[in-house]
């Protein structure tokens, strides 16, 4: 397709991108109002399955009980040879937050929130089927989809979707999602190739000491005091083990023991967590922790419990795709509005996508200049801007009809 064709289609994107704006904002106020939490999305997955069945989309059989997939069959493709196709996905889960803002529109359900922008991904997804559909004689090949539940929470919805044979049924050759960003201004777009977010693992320690009266610590073995030295070896695993180029994260996020003032308990539980953007750096700090943990234990006479759960992988954006979705998106929002990510030691089910299928993840801004300090992720008051819905329905649009052209 020559550039003044994509010209063309970009143009044709945007327009049927504005046109259905109101009807995308009020979908995704819906959602807001209605919110899931993982592996429970169900009034979700029913309204996703009835708006496409107002385009004529069939939902797939579904390979899990929540999430819908459908497929959106172009008319454009060639008639001999094989079809092309690539897969644009969106998560629709909520998180377990209590929403702390005003609008008409907020959540209905108690400590439930769609604090992630879960609402909005999955507005635009159904806003670029509409758009696509509406341009089936330009689509050169088939769109599959995705709209997948349990995001938020560990072992998330992509791998038991893969798994279940997603991606060997449906054989797409890229895939494609966003993720709405409040420190990305609205209507632009942000892109990283290779690694762009971190594998995250979730880190639990129990010590058992022997307790006693707090005015006898000598006749005690005591977990606390032994739980303190705990956390400050493993912040050293960062400084010493981790190389300077190296980007880690390690973080004791809770701590419990006790309930007295002059009891020193038998026990001491501790969570945390660790992010890592290289695999073999993460396979060393799961030692080293493991080995840290249980030295500084025996050496206040103590035992340690310890079990790190391994979550997400990292996130690895293939370097071509990213390059297609950065012209993609230079050609569909100006030069001026695609811009170079830092990676980000946040993780991403998504990840496990793009272990099996080349593709990329961006960020996509929904952050005002004059956005409010608590405008953040998995924050009770995070706060897009609806406008963004905008782009993010053109993107996707355009992005799939550039790559099936390609």
């Amino acid at each position: 397709m020559q550039s003044e064709e994509f010209s063309t289609i970009a143009a044709r994107v945007r327009e049927a991108a504005h046109k259905i704006y109101p009807d995308v904002a009020a979908l995704r106020r819906h959602l807001h109002k209605h919110p899931e939490l993982s592996y429970q999305e169900f009034k979700t997955t029913a309204c996703i399955k009835e708006y496409l069945a107002g385009l004529g989309i069939e939902a797939e059989p579904p390979l899990m009980e929540t999430g819908v997939v459908a497929l959106l069959r172009g008319e454009g493709a060639p008639s001999t040879g094989e079809r092309r196709t690539v897969a644009l996905r969106a998560d629709i889960d909520a998180l377990p937050l209590q929403e702390e803002i005003r609008h008409d529109f907020c959540s209905t359900v108690e400590r439930c929130m769609h604090a992630c922008g879960h609402d909005m991904h999955t507005a635009m997804l159904l806003g670029a089927a509409t758009v696509l559909n509406g341009m089936k004689a330009s689509l050169k090949g088939d769109v599959l989809l995705i709209f997948q539940p349990a995001e938020e929470k560990a072992p998330g919805g992509a791998k038991p979707l893969i798994d279940a044979g997603l991606l060997k049924k449906y054989k797409p050759s890229a895939i494609f999602a966003q993720h709405c960003f409040p420190n990305v201004r609205s209507g632009t777009v942000a892109m990283c190739k290779g690694g762009f977010m971190a594998a995250a693992d979730e880190l639990y320690v129990t010590i058992h000491g022997q307790g006693g009266h707090a005015s006898a610590p000598h006749k005690t073995r005591d977990p606390i005091l032994a739980s303190a030295h705990v956390i400050t070896a493993l912040q050293h695993l960062v400084s010493r083990v981790a190389p300077p180029h190296e980007s880690a994260v390690l973080s004791i996020t809770s701590i419990s023991g006790g309930h007295a003032t002059n009891i020193i308990p038998g026990k001491v539980t501790m969570m945390g967590t660790m992010r890592t953007m290289n695999e073999e750096l993460r396979a060393l700090l799961h030692k080293k922790f493991e080995k840290t943990v249980r030295q500084v234990a025996d050496a206040f006479d103590v035992e340690a419990e310890v079990e790190i759960r391994n979550g997400y992988p990292v996130l690895y954006n293939d370097p071509s795709m990213t390059d297609l979705a950065w012209e993609a998106g230079k050609e569909y929002l100006g030069d001026g509005n695609v811009r170079q990510s830092e990676p980000v030691m946040t993780a991403e089910d998504f990840a496990y996508y793009l272990q099996e299928c080349p593709g990329s993840f961006w960020q996509l801004g929904t952050g005002l200049s004059d956005s409010a300090p608590g405008n953040l992720l998995h924050s009770p008051t995070f706060d897009p801007d609806e406008h963004a819905l905008e782009t993010g329905v053109g993107m996707m649009s355009y992005l799939a009809l550039r790559y099936l052209a390609g």
